[in-house]
């Protein structure tokens, strides 16, 4: 068979192995998105190794153990115990396998461009150990155009191998949403998109032997804006309703109440809810990746960097009404005791990617105030300089403080308990509004 034209055999007995379940699956990153990757191949019945430079995660792993909070160490263990899921920092194990996912972080520099040194990275650490008729497939998020215009040149170089020829490439973005108990990995649809009609082929036969539903397009370059789609459109709609809030405090109308309202319409309506500024890895990121990308063709996205303008803007305006609240109980913010609840970026998880809250204690300290936290899943925390421990939530501790921010509506907090002991608490979640207690000492942000 000619170098430049793909194997039929070849290509038919690679599908025929992920949907036999006979494959090895290398992960490369095992982060918030490859490890419940690798977990649910290996719970499919494939054998999968996991690749991280960081070492301290290998060794979790191996010990049978998980390293977040959301994915227990009893999903873990059996599969390292059986030898369906292991563990590596050498990235040579590569070579026997069948299929690489990428599934590395994709932030921005501090100019707000991406920064695609990971993925550049990963390629590098692949690109020696590729052999031919095996299949690559990127799922960090990421502009249109990376996987043909970054991957290609960077898996090939080194070994004169062709994408779509000699082996296989695809783009199927992340959909991980950690610690949402109504969907996972196996029941969140799949989009792929394939290098070659073949490629498409293939990689869908991998993921259709773990996920319910695979949704096959037209190139990598529609699977890869999807997902930037999937994220602006919740940027945009967060910014409309966080810039209604600030309207809606002057005029003295709850924007909460006005949402559930429109939420009551059955048709052409989806509600998003205002809060202290967006976190984790993709809102406050991903818009920006097309954004970058537009610059390209002479363009300007102004509705994401509007979204993006306002969504950055309200841990500002949080701490002004923070300000607004201590000074009409005749207290200043310089020298104010302000007890910050809630540090990971949403509900019910240890994550604090991007998280408002940190920009929250910086704009806090900025002004004075001293500053401490508490949050049922984050231990401990560095802001700039400062480490913070998270304080233990008692009724002696709500008493000294002189307000406390709600800043995450985690769920196993005792907001009945903030609101009847804390002279003064600032809301930015609504999530105040069940408790039984009197509200008079509550400020909506």
């Amino acid at each position: 068979m000619s170098k430049h034209h793909t194997d039929p055999a070849a290509a038919k007995a690679l599908s025929q192995r992920f949907q036999n379940k006979e494959a090895r699956i290398a992960i490369v990153g095992m982060g918030y998105v490859g490890l419940p990757l690798a977990l649910t191949f290996a719970e499919k019945g494939h054998t999968v190794v996991g690749l991280d430079l960081d070492a301290s995660k290998v060794d979790v792993l191996l010990s049978g153990k998980s390293y977040f909070g959301h994915i227990p160490n009893a999903r873990v263990a059996p599969l390292v115990q059986s030898g369906k899921l292991t563990a590596s920092s050498v990235f040579a194990e590569i070579a026997s396998c069948d299929a690489i996912i990428i599934c590395v972080p994709t932030p921005l520099t501090r100019y707000r461009e991406p920064d695609m040194s990971y993925v550049e990275g990963a390629a590098r650490f692949i690109a020696p150990h590729l052999k031919r008729n095996q299949l690559v497939v990127l799922e960090s998020t990421t502009y249109p155009g990376t996987t043909d215009e970054l991957l290609v040149p960077l898996l090939g170089e080194p070994n004169g191998l062709i994408a779509g020829v000699d082996y296989f490439l695809a783009y199927s973005p992340e959909r991980e949403d950690p610690g949402n108990k109504s969907f996972h990995t196996q029941t969140i649809p799949k989009v792929v998109g394939g290098y070659t009609a073949t490629c498409s082929e293939i990689a869908c036969s991998l993921y259709e032997s773990v996920v319910d539903r695979v949704i096959r397009v037209s190139s990598t370059r529609v699977a890869e804006i999807s997902k930037l789609l999937e994220n602006i459109f919740r940027s945009v709609n967060i910014a409309l309703v966080n810039e209604l809030k600030t309207l809606c405090v002057e005029m003295k109308i709850d924007v909460w109440e006005a949402i559930d309202a429109a939420a009551s319409k059955p048709f052409g309506y989806m509600p998003f809810y205002p809060g202290p500024g967006l976190g984790g890895h993709c809102i406050p990121i991903d818009p920006f990746y097309l954004t970058w990308k537009a610059r390209e063709f002479g363009l300007h996205t102004r509705f994401i960097e509007l979204a993006g303008e306002v969504n950055t803007a309200m841990p500002r305006y949080v701490v002004e009404r923070v300000m607004h609240a201590l000074n009409d109980a005749g207290k200043a913010v310089n020298g104010a005791d302000i007890l910050v609840l809630g540090v990971a970026y949403k509900r019910d998880v240890e994550d604090t990617r991007e998280s408002p809250s940190m920009r929250l204690i910086e704009l806090l300290q900025e002004q004075g105030a001293h500053v401490s936290m508490h949050d049922p899943y984050v231990a401990s925390l560095k802001v700039g300089n400062t480490d913070f421990a998270s304080n233990p939530l008692t009724q002696e501790r709500l008493e000294k403080t002189d307000l406390v921010l709600i800043a995450t509506d985690h769920t196993s907090v005792d907001y009945e308990l903030i609101v009847r002991h804390a002279p003064l608490v600032v809301d930015t979640r609504n999530v105040t509004r069940r408790v039984s207690a009197p509200r008079k000492n509550v400020v909506m942000a």
